[in-house]
């Protein structure tokens, strides 16, 4: 009879998702795709300002940087 093969390592190291950068990135698309300036969905049907979609806009821009800068750990 032929022997088994030993299982190799796996040599990469296993990678994990942090929840709260998930949740940031989640939260900032929202905010993007709510409050853009006369494309966001809330525009289309209310008025809102433009120093609150503006803001809102540049909040959701960092948040997601944010998320997308800590998604990924090594564990």
């Amino acid at each position: 009879m032929a022997k088994a093969k030993k299982q190799e390592t796996n040599s990469k190291p296993r990678v994990r998702i942090s929840f709260l950068s998930a949740l940031l990135i989640l939260v900032g698309a929202d905010l993007v795709l709510l409050f853009a300036p006369a494309v966001g969905l809330l525009n289309s049907m209310f008025y809102i300002g433009d120093m609150i979609s503006w803001s809102a806009l540049v909040i959701g821009i960092v948040l997601l940087v944010l998320g997308f800068k800590g998604l990924y750990r090594k564990g």
